[in-house]
């Protein structure tokens, strides 16, 4: 039996929200971050640096190595996707910026597998609003364009999704491919041979992403529900029998593959990290979808075995476990941000006008204070009034020398322009669209990243690359060559291969093979006693700006 829905929605508030804003927002948001910036500590720097040397030929495609050392999350489709795109880009593209591009891709891809997977659960009927005695309420599409629009922007909105979002790290592969698999897994078993394809490829993308475990959680799970929803409401019974065998399957296959490929690894954290700890990270991380997903939860929950709560609130579970139990607890987190966009949306139909207009000014006040920051901080680096700010960014970041560019600042300019423009028409009589409630939050979010990634781009890039560090590695070796290395970081060595361009080899304490070494200051007692027993020469200590504890020793071998 169908259980009374929660949702009584007219239909004069389904209005579409207009397909040009919706992209040019996400257009605004997707693309900075990606452009004008180098590879930055500490995980992109790493992914980058096994994508190049598959690139060159100097690792293999199936178990990549840099300088020796292999991943520290087991994954191959990003490195795979990276290399292939440098090795396919032209001669006048950068390397990094080539890496880049199916990575922008794959953010889109999430944002549109986002949107398809909201508007395939509001089609179902159990998610359906009342119908009222007399005609008027939501016709079933508009309604499902309506919620897919919101569950878009709760995703924009989430503040956990910018910067891992615009980094070139298994973690944005893993993203898209388990968006892809949301959407293919929501609209089984309706119009199957689109969802099925893209469920099929989103659990074998998120396995060869680095996340087997999670691609066999959300298949098999996805699996029982389709045996478990109600035959009247869905696809006859023997049909959903067929396509949940078909999930296992690929779950199965998927499992397989992994093990095949030597990508399963359980990567268990045995630092101490509770439920208090990943619940704080959640509170920030997923803003502000995630009070409205507990409004869907208790508004909804006569309903929790319909597939539209039922499936997202699946991943969102199954992603929080994986954070409890896995040293990177906020890569977990990235994977639930769909799912629980997609619980946000339907919690807006449910909503008193009282809540939505308090959400609206929290927001107003919010990001309006955020954006007045950024160009404040920016006004004071570029002309020094008023002076405390631009004090300030000296202290954190030592030596940085601020630029103009006026493409960032029309772009800025351009940005708060809408965000003006935003508010008025929110401020305006549009009290009657679902969606308008998540318009302030997800527009927000995408002006103060858009301002970050334009006017303090240049201090950000300063303050986060490896460019500083490796400078100072590169003048202290007046002939660069072979260089031996040791203690230092995935990220450094990656930085030493690409921006130093210096051949590196892993140092042994008994043996010297290179008239240089640059050692960490975390490198060990062991080459530390080698350097001094074997009468190296202290050269120069490098010490990244921002980073105290980040430093390098450059050693040259005594004369023979």
């Amino acid at each position: 039996m169908i259980q009374p829905t929660p949702a009584i929605v007219a239909q004069s508030a389904v209005r579409r929200l207009p397909r040009w804003a919706l992209l040019l927002l996400c257009a605004a948001y997707v693309l900075p971050g990606f452009l004008g910036r180098e590879p930055w500590k500490a995980q992109d720097m790493t992914a980058f640096g096994y994508m190049l040397e598959m690139a060159r030929g100097t690792s293999s495609w199936l178990a990549p190595r840099l300088v020796g050392l292999q991943p520290e999350f087991e994954a191959l489709l990003p490195y795979w996707l990276g290399a292939g795109a440098m090795r396919i880009a032209p001669s006048w593209m950068s390397p990094d910026f080539a890496a880049r591009v199916p990575f922008i891709a794959l953010l889109a891809l999430t944002l549109a597998a986002t949107w398809w997977a909201v508007y395939q659960l509001a089609r179902r009927p159990q998610a359906q609003p009342v119908a009222f005695a007399f005609g008027g309420e939501a016709h079933p599409t508009d309604y499902a364009r309506a919620l897919a629009d919101a569950g878009l922007l709760a995703l924009l909105a989430c503040l956990g999704l910018a910067q891992l979002a615009h980094e070139t790290t298994p973690a944005l592969a893993q993203l898209g491919c388990s968006a892809l698999a949301f959407y293919g897994l929501a609209a089984l078993p309706g119009r199957p041979l689109k969802p099925a394809l893209a469920a099929a490829i989103g659990i074998v993308g998120l396995t060869l992403s680095g996340a087997p475990s999670l691609a066999l959680a959300f298949a098999l799970g996805a699996a029982v529900l389709l045996l478990i929803n109600d035959p009247t409401a869905d696809a006859p019974r023997r049909q959903r029998w067929v396509w949940a065998g078909y999930v296992a399957l690929w779950a199965l296959l998927s499992a397989a593959l992994a093990a095949q490929l030597d990508v399963w690894r359980w990567r268990l954290d045995d630092s101490g990290r509770d439920l208090r700890d990943t619940a704080r990270m959640l509170l920030w991380f997923a803003w502000p979808a995630w009070p409205l997903a507990l409004w869907t939860v208790w508004r909804w929950r006569r309903q929790l075995g319909s597939r539209h709560v039922a499936l997202p609130l699946w991943i969102v579970a199954c992603c929080v476990v994986s954070a409890l139990v896995t040293p990177a607890g906020d890569r977990s987190l990235l994977l639930a941000l769909p799912a629980l966009a997609s619980l946000a949306a339907f919690a807006l139909p449910t909503l008193r006008r009282s809540v939505s207009s308090l959400i609206d000014w929290f927001t107003l006040v919010f990001f309006s204070g955020c954006v007045l920051v950024i160009w404040v901080v920016w006004i004071s680096m570029e002309t020094g009034v008023p002076a405390q700010p631009a004090a300030n960014v000296a202290r954190l970041a030592p030596g940085f020398v601020p630029s103009f560019s006026w493409i960032a600042v029309a772009c800025a300019v351009a940005g708060t322009a809408g965000w003006v423009a935003l508010v008025r028409w929110r401020a305006g009589r549009h009290q009657a669209a679902i969606w308008k409630s998540l318009v302030l939050p997800a527009g927000g979010a995408a002006l103060c990243w858009l301002l970050l990634m334009t006017l303090w781009l240049p201090v950000l890039d300063y303050a986060r690359s490896y460019v500083p560090s490796v400078r100072g590695v590169v003048r202290a070796i007046d002939q660069p060559g072979c260089v031996e290395v040791a203690g230092l970081t995935r990220g450094q060595l990656a930085a030493l291969r690409y921006h130093g361009r210096l051949s590196l080899q892993q140092a042994r304490p008994d043996t010297a093979r290179c008239p240089w070494r640059v050692l960490a200051v975390r490198a060990g007692a062991a080459h530390e006693r080698a350097v001094t027993a074997g009468g190296w020469q202290l050269v120069a200590t490098v010490r990244r700006p921002t980073d105290a504890a980040d430093t390098l020793r450059v050693y040259r071998a005594a004369a023979p």
